[in-house]
This record gives C-alpha cells, sequence and structure tokens, in this order.
C-alpha cells in the first residue's frame, strides 16, 4: 500500500523549505564567517568576474539590482543577516536601532489603513488569492536568490580569506 505523505516540509517546492534553505544558507554563513570585519571594503563582485561580462551588456546588472545598493561585502552579510533575523523572530521592535525594517513599516501601513464592516464578497476573495499567490511567487524567487547570495558570500570569504581549502 503507498502512502502519501502529506507533510509540506518534504515538498522541495514549498515555501517552508524554501525558507529553511535560506536559513540554512545564511547560518552556515555565519558560522564560516568567523571575523565579519575583515569583509570591509571588499567589492562584492569580483574583478574576475566583472571582466567576463561584455561591456555592452547591461542584462547583468538587471538581475541582481539588490546587489549594488551594497557597497561591499560586509554591508551585504550584514543585510542577509538581518534577513535571516527578521525571518526567524518576526517583526519584533527594534529597541536599539532608530529605523524601522522594511517589513516593520509594511505591516504598520496595513494596520493604519481603515476596517470597514463589510462582509467580503466572493470578488474580494478571488482578490486576495491573486495577490496571494503574486506575493508567494515574489516571496520565492526572494529566498531563492538570497540563498544564492548568501553562499556566493560564503564561498567568496573562504577564496579571499584563505578558508578554500575547507569547502565543503
Amino acid at each position: 500500500m503507498m502512502q502519501i505523505i502529506n507533510d509540506p516540509a518534504s515538498n522541495k517546492h514549498s515555501l517552508i523549505n524554501m525558507m529553511n534553505r535560506f536559513i540554512a544558507a545564511a547560518n552556515n554563513m555565519d558560522e564560516t564567517i568567523m571575523v565579519p570585519s575583515l569583509l570591509r571594503d571588499m567589492p562584492l563582485e569580483e574583478r574576475a568576474e566583472a571582466a567576463e561580462i561584455e561591456p555592452n551588456n547591461n542584462q547583468h546588472q538587471q538581475q541582481q539590482p539588490c546587489l549594488n545598493k551594497q557597497r561591499d561585502m560586509y554591508e551585504h552579510y550584514l543585510l542577509l543577516k538581518s534577513i535571516k533575523n527578521d525571518m526567524e523572530w518576526g517583526l519584533l521592535k527594534r529597541e536599539l536601532s532608530s529605523g524601522a525594517s522594511f517589513l516593520e513599516m509594511a505591516v504598520k501601513q496595513e494596520e493604519q489603513k481603515p476596517v470597514t464592516g463589510d462582509l467580503p464578497n466572493e470578488d474580494t476573495n478571488s482578490d486576495l488569492e491573486e495577490q496571494f499567490h503574486f506575493h508567494l511567487r515574489g516571496l520565492f524567487g526572494v529566498l531563492s536568490k538570497l540563498t544564492v547570495q548568501a553562499d556566493h558570500l560564503t564561498n567568496r570569504y573562504k577564496r579571499e580569506i584563505g578558508g578554500g581549502n575547507f569547502m565543503r
């Protein structure tokens, strides 16, 4: 008799699995990078990789726009670590930080919208379903890119700092 597994974590395309892969990659990055300050002033893009890209090819810049926002590997490391912490701990108030994260600002905007007493109708429900699927696709894409970036940062750190012999 064949047993059907209903565990969403066993599906490689589940949101939970995608989140776990990013968190695992970020944890690996955090465990590997013992001295994050060594990442300061290290450009995100390696010179060898930049030379491989044709000068007229703007497609590479369009595929990774968020990489260019951070000036060096250290800032990118902090960003990935911050996103991982937000995913694990939720939208806790940051007592030591003066600025709110993007997620906190989005939640505050939703909380400030007026609540009406109208009952949801079928159009609203289908709109919610469309919104959910739109955001789910976006979340999958973002988590996939973040996972690749965390792995790339870890491997680059190993090469730059001399830990290349210990790569898994």
